[in-house]
């Protein structure tokens, strides 16, 4: 992999994941305790030895780069690897990022003065394991000049993707954003499921200079791979598919794009299962992240029974106490604090939220540094949040902002 550039694309708004995006970019939003959604990726990328790596930045970058500086200062200059954060400079036009292909255009300069042989364009927001160096194999064993990582997914569940048509060869014919109408082919990896674009792209890199310039010169592109970039590839030079093999090693392949509320809290749900759904500790694969300077977990007990401090089936991350409360299929992030009498069951709390005694949650997600006063009732009745100004979603999810100041008196 030493001949591959990677390029995570990290400045998205993640609107639908408002208001947990309200100050911080989408691929920095805490996941599974410990983690940034970010660090999947990039974990990822260094597991398959990638180690020249552009990070494209764009919306409320700060902590993001703050997280990448602070916890991936893993690579040696010395050796000729880095991982750069870029925000837009303007370098080739007066625009922000335009889209996923001219955010990568703009940073076209740097793309040629290191001289890769090919490019990895990745998205830096979507939960998965994969070995980067398997696609390699396939792009070089298919002389592709580009590759698309493909997923299976159900044909009712095409509309949510960018469908691609495979010959038997395993040549991309056709590219479909989203299509809303007509039957997808079926995937020739199994003909019950169709192929669906993982927003995994292997580019060789003349083929991709090439087509940036020729899409950044079409007035009437909307500058992304998938809707713009891709579907004129496939007409024009070879392009190739690599079905998805999920290092995970569960029953069904895991790759999930966070993108909205529910998507996010079922991914982090899926961590809290008795044989969780998606594995945080093989140390085959090992996950990274910034390291967090904290005490262990803190469980108190006392008052012969009357204060129980027990957490079951959860993730409880370094730095949390809870003292004296009962946690129940939930993911408690670093420097929780649960107090006593408390019930917290199918939640998400984030980093140094502090949860008043007697209060009782539910299938909730808790911003950081919230402070949640003693009884508060959260996740119980959906009207009832509405007019507290949470967000509530359609499935029922309820999500408190962090500097949400909370003037009602507690409901009990």
């Amino acid at each position: 992999m030493q001949d591959t550039l990677g390029i995570l694309l990290a400045g998205g708004a993640g609107e639908r994941l408002y208001p947990l995006t309200r100050h911080v970019a989408k691929p920095a939003v805490p996941f599974g305790g410990s983690y940034r959604i970010i660090d999947f990726t990039l974990s990822n990328c260094v597991n398959s030895g990638i180690r020249r790596i552009f990070v494209l930045t764009q919306y409320k970058a700060l902590e993001l780069s703050r997280h990448i500086r602070d916890g991936w200062n893993i690579f040696s200059s010395e050796l000729g690897e880095f991982i750069e954060v870029i925000p837009p400079m303007k370098r080739v036009h007066e625009d922000w990022y335009r889209g996923t292909a001219d955010a990568v255009y703009q940073n076209i300069e740097s793309i040629i003065a290191e001289h890769p042989a090919r490019v990895l364009v990745l998205s830096g927001d979507h939960i998965y394991k994969m070995d980067y160096r398997e696609m390699l194999e396939c792009h070089l064993d298919h002389r592709a000049d580009v590759t698309l990582a493909t997923i299976q997914v159900r044909p009712e569940d095409a509309r949510r993707f960018g469908i691609v048509e495979i010959n038997p060869g395993g040549q991309i014919t056709g590219f479909i954003e989203k299509p809303e109408h007509g039957a997808p082919s079926p995937s020739p990896f199994n003909p019950e499921m169709v192929s669906a674009s993982m927003g995994i792209y292997m580019f060789n890199t003349p083929v991709l200079l090439k087509a940036l310039m020729e899409d950044a010169e079409d007035a009437g592109s909307s500058h992304d791979f998938g809707r713009d970039v891709l579907p004129r590839l496939v007409t024009s030079v070879r392009v190739c598919a690599y079905d998805f093999h999920d290092l995970n090693e569960k029953t069904a392949k895991y790759w999930r794009d966070v993108g909205t509320i529910d998507a996010y809290y079922e991914a982090n749900m899926d961590l809290v299962r008795v044989t969780p759904e998606f594995n945080l500790y093989d140390r085959r694969w090992p996950l990274r992240s910034r390291p967090q300077q904290a005490p262990p977990a803190k469980f108190v007990f006392a008052q012969e029974g009357r204060r129980m401090g027990v957490a079951i089936d959860s993730i409880v991350s370094s730095g949390c106490i809870i003292s004296g409360g009962r946690v129940n299929r939930s993911v408690l992030s670093p420097g929780v604090r649960v107090n006593s009498y408390c019930v917290i069951e199918d939640s998400i709390i984030m980093q140094n939220a502090n949860i008043g005694r007697y209060s009782r949650i539910r299938r909730a997600i808790i911003d950081a540094n919230s402070i949640i006063p003693e009884g508060s009732v959260i996740g119980f009745d959906t009207e009832a949040d509405r007019q507290k100004g949470y967000t509530v979603t359609q499935s029922g999810i309820v999500v408190v902002p962090a500097a949400q100041t909370i003037f009602a008196a507690a409901c009990r």
